[in-house]
């Protein structure tokens, strides 16, 4: 671990005031521009919840096909999430996430010329393959730089980049279809793809300019605060090995039931996000909202009220260092949010305090999920161990709107898919409150 090569055991890690001013400057440095590489991750990952309102009618294709190609982004995803961290371990985060963000754009912006299913199946797939890596890249990198006491606000605000994708990219996606529609004989689909996959490859050229390989690589920190960082990294590792029985290798990670487990919640908190993501802008369209730009604006309801609660509920769970009952408390308001959608019966207001509950308690479970796993996960399992749980999880980006989908072919509603998805976050919540409290509420 780079941290070794600049402290020794003994070393201070510093005055709380100094260490404090040194986190804050590391944080202005590196979220900002992490955040709008993340918003654009997850822009290019559910934009295709927005296209559907024009291309399935455009190319003559099912509900079906479009939840099979929504999905099959993730077994490109979860095949590759294993070697993309470790790769991504072995050579540094500047050049592989540049590198991704380079590749997974350039296959969003194709999907503009997208005609037949199979090239739709195809282009999704290869987005997932180089997309695998950057999450848990991400979160790998944060677990160089900041100790397990501040990874819940950290992860709150690299994470609120979902929901404000949604806030943003909602009446942006909306405005993009219906302002450009028929613009250089493209469709407004085809102009959305092709506006939102360009940005993605200039963030990967920054990439290479605005990232450091770690604390000791950084020049724009003093001697001083390099040594303070990487002193509370170390204490953060004494501190682990000491509270609980730590896997310290890829190996002993495939061994270790509580990885698995955790793969089965984030799995659970999943299934409800990616229903949400994929299906939102078709369930406003079902309240009676018509137009592409309306239903962007409305849609961004639920993702403004979900990016303020999860800053909340992760500054609130650093604060009083427990974890398991902010998240199982979030999933079960998600479940509340679902079964309060279904049972709306066509009030749009009711419906949407729905749906705005689920948003918030769904996404929120991401960054309260991750500083369980790096809590035990030693430096040589983090980049396996985290990218292992991440690729569980996201088997559910295939299950979830595949599922929603073929129930809505064969019904004509989303209601029993809803019910399904409010049963598996309730699953998630009680395997959360199964996890020892002392291994992870630091």
């Amino acid at each position: 671990m780079e941290t070794s090569k600049l402290v020794g055991a003994n070393v201070a890690v510093g005055s709380p005031p100094d260490l404090d001013a040194a986190y804050l400057k590391v944080t202005l440095k590196l979220i900002p521009f992490l955040f709008v590489c993340y918003l654009f991750n997850y822009l290019d990952r559910v934009n295709v919840g927005f296209a559907k309102l024009q291309m399935l009618d455009a190319l003559k294709w099912s509900e079906t096909i479009y939840g099979f190609g929504a999905g099959i982004f993730f077994i490109g995803y979860v095949l590759s999430g294993v070697p993309s961290n470790l790769l991504l371990h072995k050579l540094g985060a500047r050049r592989v996430i540049g590198t991704m963000l380079i590749a997974w754009g350039t296959a969003s912006a194709l999907l503009m010329f997208v005609k037949t299913p199979e090239s739709f199946y195809a282009l999704r797939f290869i987005a997932g393959v180089f997309e695998a890596g950057f999450f848990p890249g991400i979160v790998l990198y944060f677990t160089q730089w900041y100790p397990a006491s501040r990874r819940g606000r950290i992860m709150g605000l690299f994470m609120s980049a979902i929901p404000i994708s949604g806030v943003i990219g909602s009446p942006l996606s909306g405005w993009m279809m219906q302002s450009f529609a028929d613009k250089g004989g493209l469709a407004g689909w085809q102009w959305m793809f092709l506006l939102q996959g360009l940005p993605t490859i200039a963030l990967g050229l920054l990439v290479y300019v605005m990232l450091n390989d770690g604390i000791g690589q950084a020049k724009w920190l003093s001697d001083k605060e390099k040594t303070m960082l990487s002193g509370a990294l170390v204490e953060d590792e004494r501190q682990r090995r000491a509270t609980s029985e730590s896997a310290d290798s890829f190996a002993s990670v495939l061994r270790d039931g509580r990885v698995w487990m955790l793969g089965l919640v984030y799995f659970c908190i999943q299934m409800g996000v990616y229903a949400i993501n994929f299906w939102l802008p078709s369930i406003v369209k079902t309240l009676g909202f018509h137009s592409p730009l309306a239903i962007g604006w409305i849609s961004a309801i639920p993702y403004f009220c979900a990016g303020v609660y999860m800053i909340l509920i992760g500054r609130s769970a650093d604060r009083r260092k427990e974890r398991r009952w902010h998240l199982s408390g979030s999933l079960l308001m998600g479940l509340c949010g679902l079964m309060l959608a279904t049972q709306a019966g066509g009030n749009s207001i009711i419906a949407m305090v729905g749906l705005s509950m689920a948003t918030m308690g769904a996404l929120s479970g991401l960054p309260l999920f991750w500083p369980l796993p790096t809590a035990f996960l030693g430096s040589a399992a983090a980049a396996g161990g985290l990218a292992l749980i991440n690729s569980l999880g996201q088997i559910a980006g295939f299950c979830s709107p595949y599922l929603v989908g073929w129930i809505k072919d064969h019904t004509g509603s989303t209601d029993i898919a809803l019910y399904l998805l409010s049963g598996v976050l309730f699953l998630g919540a009680m395997l959360v409150l199964t996890v020892p409290a002392k291994s992870v509420n630091r």
